[in-house]
């Protein structure tokens, strides 16, 4: 979208829609099951995670939101899935829509160095394929299916919100 010089830069740019930035660790136990946390506010699972800060890059969102959701201090592998959703429309029609990013943080062998953040987070386990449409909301479960199939492949994969919200 071109500034036509109607208004300063500053303002201009200001102006411009904006996105919520969320970054997630998958992170595995080395049995095909990955790392679930139950938040407290939330009737869901979700995987290890948040919102990032304000100008904060993914990778740093991850590393800092796994770090304090679970206590340890995990190396933020590559991108494995990203998924763009517009807002569920109880947000209103000027909420932002998202883009969720989801890294490979990699294996942890068992749950003993697990240290939840009290605040937030009432659980955590490990969980299988075939357990993660139960656990995981609606519209996260295609985002981290496509995070566990571009582990083996190589390639990260895009998951576009094909249900417009």
């Amino acid at each position: 979208m071109p500034n036509p010089g109607l208004m300063p830069d500053r303002d201009w740019h200001a102006s411009l829609p904006g996105v919520i930035v969320t970054a997630a660790g998958l992170i595995g136990d080395g049995a095909s099951r990955v790392l679930l946390v139950k938040p407290n506010y939330r009737d869901h699972w979700t995987l290890p995670g948040g919102v990032c800060e304000f100008g904060e890059e993914p990778q740093a969102g991850c590393a800092r939101e796994v770090a304090e959701e679970i206590g340890l201090a995990l190396p933020v592998g590559r991108l494995l899935a990203v998924d763009w959703r517009l807002p569920p429309e109880l947000y209103g029609p000027q909420a932002r829509p998202s883009v969720h990013f989801i890294f490979d943080c990699g294996v942890l062998p068992s749950l003993s160095a697990v240290r939840l953040q009290a605040e937030e987070l009432d659980d955590c386990t490990f969980a299988a394929e075939s357990e993660l449409s139960s656990l995981l909301p609606e519209q996260a479960l295609p985002r981290v299916l496509a995070a566990m199939a571009a582990l083996p492949s190589g390639c990260a994969r895009y998951v576009p919100d094909v249900d417009g919200g």
